[in-house]
């Protein structure tokens, strides 16, 4: 899809631990689940498909459960799937932590303390301290149930909306699957995956280098 130097890599790895904050999650556990799911889309060896679990908190669970086991290295991924992620261990050792966790937590209900201005903005704090989480089970539950097909994949992904305003192209599920390494979700004249764009420029400013598909 796209590569970059070793210092946008490290600049990008620690904005991603300061923006998901509480609820970071460990690069190299994270990409050996998305490769697994590429790989065993919508089958029993998948790791968060929704179609063999009751409901989207036992999809939430199945993977919490997957991915603790690679971020703390107790079961080695396959072959195919090892190598080429980035790793940065001191910052999965303090992302991964509790006490830094609490202490985004904490940050976080400060912040809306002192500059909320009504008290229904409280009700916004869970979606801060689980973002990662809620943004995994909207793709992989939504993406995987509701929408329209544009490929046949052999499995179950969909194209949930159109315009991916809400995930920002992630919705767009049975494009991704049909080209993985593809750097636009879009792949219809009505479709736009408002992440493209932004590539295109961290491109043209050579943060990143857009691999041919």
């Amino acid at each position: 899809m796209f590569k970059m130097n070793f210092f946008w890599e490290r600049f990008f790895y620690l904005i991603t631990f300061l923006s998901q904050g509480s609820s970071f999650l460990n690069p190299r556990a994270y990409a050996i689940l998305h490769r697994m799911h590429h790989a065993f889309s919508d089958t029993e060896k998948d790791p968060h498909s929704p179609h063999f679990v009751k409901d989207v908190w036992g999809m939430m669970i199945q993977t919490k459960n997957i991915y603790l086991n690679y971020a703390k290295y107790n079961v080695e991924p396959e072959e195919q799937f090892r190598d080429n992620y980035p790793s940065w261990p001191i910052i999965d050792k303090i992302g991964d932590s509790w006490i830094t966790r609490i202490v985004f937590i904490s940050f976080y209900v400060w912040f809306y303390v002192t500059f909320a201005t009504a008290w229904w903005m409280f009700f916004l704090l869970p979606i801060h301290f689980l973002m990662g989480p809620l943004h995994g089970a909207i793709v992989n539950w939504c993406g995987h149930k509701y929408g329209y097909s544009n490929h046949d994949n052999n499995d179950h992904s969909r194209n949930s909306l159109p315009l991916d305003f809400l995930m920002l192209g992630e919705l767009f599920q049975n494009n991704h699957h049909k080209k993985p390494n593809s750097p636009n979700f879009a792949s219809r004249w009505f479709e736009f995956d408002p992440t493209y764009p932004i590539m295109k420029v961290l491109h043209w400013m050579r943060i990143i280098k857009i691999r041919k598909v």
